[in-house]
């Protein structure tokens, strides 16, 4: 099995031995996912993080009404997982689709504790991208609280094009907390000028 886009994600950040990626491989499963399927159901125990090899996945949450609000998405090698509800082992609050045909590798939270032991460097991979996870969230929360729908648009279809083209609108407007019709109204009003 090709472990390339996995490897080469994690070379970003740390170096390992060959003992120490072999360890780190053989804690993965590789997992395909249809377009439409959950991986993560709201309920569900979260015993998995997520690294998108290919494809597209979305994570949101559903309300009692049935009202969709997109919180994160995930594309070719990107993280994603309910990341409260993994750390702590409870039930998600989230659900995990895939947009597109996928293929994730999992990993298990007990085998994630594992690595953090047997391979320390573990702990410093995922000490950076929760950081930049935290600092990503941050930006968006001020974002939110700061600008215009117009803006949040702007920002969202500029720092993540290829996002932008591989979901719905209304997953967009889910995501910028907007409702589809004012998305497209935006849409309509940035096509004129």
């Amino acid at each position: 099995m090709d472990h390339q886009s996995i490897i080469e994600s994690i070379n970003k950040h740390i170096a390992l031995s060959e003992n120490e990626l072999l360890i780190f491989l053989s804690s993965l499963k590789r997992k395909k996912i249809d377009r439409k399927s959950l991986i993560l159901a709201q309920g569900q125990v979260c015993e998995y993080i997520y690294f998108v090899e290919s494809g597209a996945l979305r994570a949101f949450y559903l309300d009692e009404s049935g009202k969709e609000s997109t919180i994160m998405f995930a594309i070719k090698d990107w993280w994603v997982t309910d990341m409260y509800c993994f750390i702590n082992q409870k039930p998600s609050m989230l659900m995990i689709e895939a947009i597109e045909d996928s293929l994730v590798y999992q990993l298990k939270k007990t085998d994630l504790d594992e690595l953090y032991i047997n391979v320390p460097q573990f702990e410093k991979l995922f000490r950076i991208l929760m950081q930049n996870a935290y600092i990503r969230e941050q930006l968006r929360v001020i974002d939110n609280l700061s600008l215009s729908a117009e803006e949040r648009y702007e920002i969202f279809i500029n720092k993540y094009p290829e996002v932008a083209h591989k979901v719905k609108q209304k997953q967009i407007a889910s995501y910028l907390g907007i409702t589809a019709e004012f998305l497209s109204m935006i849409k309509n009003k940035k096509a004129k000028t």
